[in-house]
């Protein structure tokens, strides 16, 4: 469907208006630029850029082929051959259509250009004012801790004396604990040793009664003989 020549040259003028708008709605600082750049921010992510990029490169397309066209006319001797390089009106017409139309659009894309920049520029604007801001919040806080009273200062440092002797009590006792559980397993090797050396000591003691027992059965058999 080839769109009419009137139509056409009528939304080039509505797109032109609308970027022309856009780009004096980000001169000046109402709230109105914020909602704008919001809106620009959501257009840019996920596919949007790709759709941008591709309708931009369709409006460079027609209007280069609008130019070549343009060129064709210009360089178009008449029907009759005679050379004298004059042009008919209706080629007149045609070329000024073509170059009116590859105007407004190479005047659009340079807005919509325009548009992107001005978009950048006050996003990194905007960047860098909020880090200018969190640098200087960061500076007060310092300051603000360097200029504390001497009472703190003395306080923190009366906190950490006492930590400190908390933690060599902590040491000292740890010492004596781990002192005390070396002489307990000491003590519990030795008993070991002891109440091995007793059940060794059982032991034999119980063989000797078994070797007595048996003596004195052997003897009492030998006395019931006689």
């Amino acid at each position: 469907m080839v769109v009419p020549y009137t139509t056409m040259i009528q939304i080039l003028f509505a797109l032109i208006f609308a970027e022309m708008a856009l780009i004096v709605i980000f001169v000046f600082k109402t709230p109105l630029r914020k909602l704008v750049i919001m809106g620009l921010d959501r257009v840019k992510r996920g596919q949007a850029p790709l759709v941008v990029k591709g309708v931009g490169s369709t409006i460079f397309v027609v209007m280069m082929s609008s130019v070549y066209s343009w060129l064709q006319i210009r360089n178009r001797r008449d029907n009759d051959g005679d050379g004298d390089g004059e042009i008919t009106p209706t080629d007149q017409i045609l070329a000024a259509r073509h170059l009116l139309e590859a105007s407004l659009m190479g005047f659009s894309l340079f807005l919509a250009l325009m548009i992107d920049r001005l978009h950048h520029y006050i996003r990194e604007l905007r960047i860098r004012r909020k880090n200018m801001e969190s640098i200087k919040k960061q500076s007060r806080i310092i300051e603000t801790g360097k200029s504390g009273s001497q009472d703190e200062v003395k306080a923190l440092e009366g906190e950490l004396k006492t930590l400190k002797e908390k933690v060599t009590h902590l040491e000292s006792e740890l010492d004596e604990k781990t002192k005390e559980a070396n002489d307990a397993e000491a003590n519990a090797t030795a008993l070991r040793k002891q109440s091995e050396g007793f059940l060794l000591e059982y032991d034999r003691l119980l063989e000797d009664n078994q070797n007595l027992r048996a003596q004195l059965q052997s003897s009492d058999q030998r006395f019931s003989k006689h």
